[in-house]
């Protein structure tokens, strides 16, 4: 009885839904209803009595002719074709059926109008039902033995994608849109420690809207909370999985491509082709390069290793889709720091551009070893490459700069002398420049022996007891050259007396300058001393040229000539008035810069003059026929007195 009953079941659940199912996928949502139902009604019995029904539809119907008792005798024709048997579906497939479920739930969560990710719930049916889609595509790629299914099934799964990446790009551009509860955060190291992401900075879960200037570098921008991070892994996952990672990452980029450039942009600093960079004057390139450096180090030593870390957590474990990623997303910005980096070291190397661009350099340098982490993969390593290169060039400037100021001193002309045999501005500008750049001695010296970026590597080491280094043997050079310019200058003055002056000022200016700054360390002791042999000399000319006619005039002969005329003695008195006067006139208008260069040239005058010029007033005085009408412009103490006021200049 009992079995009668449940085929009296089956039969009615059969007309209900003959009755009611207008279409196969209607049909199937009563058949589940029912086997949800009942126990009795399970999925397998209702498709079989489905079938057993349709086979007796097909089987069965009545003859025209009865066997009452009234029939007539039967007709001696031929029998009637049997009514056409009713079509038979055919019995629809466990995978089908699945097909169809999965169809069903996927497409009410893409058709939502808000996020599925602002309710954690539906992100998990969701991501559940992605889960089932992705493994019967996989199943019936593998058995290959219904390709309409496989097609249907495909087709669900680009939708599918295409909600997701909308999900994704929304957590990643407006996380705050969708913030359910993070189920344990994501953590590629296994870590639940807040302060990984970031929490123990003040920043918890808020995004960071845009990276600023810094002095300290030591930062890390967590732009995502723990919870996003954690969903869009989840996400990025199950889009690898489905055969759609290069378009997961090109989703990723776009989304991080523009926190980076609003970034960048916050720091001040403007995209320039190299063309308007060679057409700007210095001060504005000056402007910018004070920008570029602290921005350049924002970028590389902050912004970038921080989407590094980032891309790191979301394409956790789904390499090499996270690297495509990163590189897409921060090198557009990369390259456009690189690039004023080149313009600028091919723009004009002027010698007042040293500075900022040892500066340049220094930030690139500096930088380098903090690079191979962040560029560890083969899609970044291009990009390391670059800011190489980028070292090289600026260091290359560097050399060029150099050689630009040894022309500079060749071209300088020899056409306006110096005043009074002062300092020449020529000497006061090549001095001070060298003794500035020495300020950067460790990046000069690595520059010259062309290991460029060597520091933070094998940095070249700097002997102090080496001027043969190739920094200092270029500075000697210079040094060579500026000598040969100022002789040249010399010659302009018609006085001899005054170049010598002039020589005197200028090598005394050099000696000081070496010896105060790391130039004497470059140069060298032996250089030192032959640049003050190259004075003293200098010294020794000036006392021949301008004093030698005056003692030659004051001496009044050796010790057998005692019986000099007074009238003879009177003579050379009145020669030595004439050419002291027009000294003194003349040489208190002229300068010798060093105060104790000017006393030793003084102490050097009077040494040479007043012996003899004391001797003849003596004897003028002791001889009877000089005594009468003897006039003596200039006392002994009138000629030291006037000998210490020689080379006052202004001062005087």
């Amino acid at each position: 009885m009992a079995e009668d009953g449940e085929e009296k079941l089956l039969a009615t659940v059969q007309h209900i839904v003959q009755t009611l199912g207008s279409s196969d996928t209607m049909t199937e949502d009563i058949l589940r209803v029912f086997s949800n139902y009942d126990g009795r009604l399970s999925l397998d019995k209702l498709y079989a009595a489905r079938a057993a029904a349709a086979s007796a539809a097909g089987g069965g119907g009545g003859g025209l002719g009865g066997g009452g008792e009234h029939s007539m005798p039967e007709s001696p024709t031929l029998p009637l074709p049997p009514p056409p048997a009713a079509a038979v579906p055919p019995p629809v497939t466990s995978m089908e059926r699945t097909v169809r479920t999965l169809d069903r739930q996927i497409s009410q969560f893409v058709a939502m109008d808000r996020l599925i990710w602002a309710d954690s719930a539906d992100a998990d049916a969701f991501l559940e039902a992605v889960d089932d889609l992705i493994g019967t595509v996989q199943e019936l790629e593998a058995a290959g033995t219904n390709r309409g299914l496989f097609d249907r099934a495909e087709e669900l799964l680009s939708r599918c994608m295409a909600r997701l990446e909308e999900e994704f790009r929304a957590l990643i551009e407006r996380p705050d849109d969708a913030a359910p509860a993070a189920p344990g955060g994501f953590r590629s190291d296994g870590s639940d420690d807040e302060e990984e992401f970031g929490g123990g900075d003040g920043y918890g879960d808020e995004p960071i809207p845009i990276a600023k200037p810094v002095t300290d570098y030591d930062v890390v921008i967590d732009a995502l909370s723990p919870g996003s991070v954690a969903n869009v892994h989840q996400i990025a996952r199950r889009m690898v999985d489905a055969g759609f990672g290069r378009e997961c990452a090109e989703v990723y980029a776009a989304a991080r491509r523009g926190f980076v450039d609003e970034s960048v942009a916050r720091l001040g600093v403007r995209p320039r082709t190299a063309e308007e960079v060679h057409a700007s004057s210095w001060e504005e390139l000056e402007f910018d390069i004070a920008r570029w450096i602290p921005a350049f180090n924002m970028v590389f030593r902050i912004l970038i290793p921080s989407e590094r870390r980032l891309c790191d957590r979301v394409f956790d474990g789904l390499a090499p889709f996270g690297d495509l990623a990163f590189i897409a997303a921060v090198r557009t910005q990369a390259l456009q720091l690189i690039s004023f980096g080149d313009a600028i070291s091919s723009s004009s190397r002027a010698p007042e551009r040293l500075f900022r661009v040892v500066d340049m350099y220094e930030a690139v340098r500096d930088l380098l070893p903090d690079l191979d982490p962040v560029f560890a993969d083969p899609y970044s390593a291009a990009l390391r490459a670059e800011v190489t290169a980028v070292c090289n060039t600026l260091g290359s400037s560097i050399k060029g700069i150099f050689m630009e100021l040894e022309n500079l001193i060749r071209r300088d002309p020899a056409r306006v002398a110096a005043q009074g045999g002062g300092i020449h501005p020529i000497t006061r500008y090549v001095m001070n420049y060298l003794r500035a750049a020495c300020g950067s001695r460790q990046t000069l010296e690595e520059v010259m022996e062309g290991d460029f970026g060597a520091v933070g590597g094998a940095a070249a080491a700097v002997d102090p007891d080496r001027p043969t280094s190739s920094l200092a043997v270029h500075i000697a050079w210079i040094m060579d050259v500026l000598h040969k310019n100022l002789d040249i200058k010399s010659k302009i003055y018609r006085d001899p007396s005054l170049a010598c002056v002039f020589l005197m000022n200028n090598g005394k200016y050099i000696i000081q300058k070496v010896n105060d700054s790391e130039l004497g360390v470059l140069l060298g002791d032996e250089w030192i001393k032959q640049m003050t042999n190259r004075v003293r000399r200098w010294s020794m000319d000036y006392q021949r040229v301008t004093w030698g006619k005056v003692t030659t005039v004051l001496q009044t002969g050796g010790p057998g000539v005692g019986g000099l005329p007074a009238t003879a003695m009177k003579q050379k008195l009145r020669m030595f008035n004439t050419y002291f006067q027009e000294i003194y006139e003349v040489q208190s208008e002229w300068v010798i810069a060093d105060e104790q260069l000017r006393v030793d040239v003084r102490a050097a005058v009077a040494e040479a003059v007043m012996p003899v010029y004391t001797a003849l007033i003596s004897r003028l005085k002791s001889s009877p026929e000089a005594r009468h009408d003897l006039y003596i412009k200039y006392t002994p103490e009138d000629v030291e007195a006037c000998i210490q006021h020689l080379f006052e200049g202004a001062a005087k």
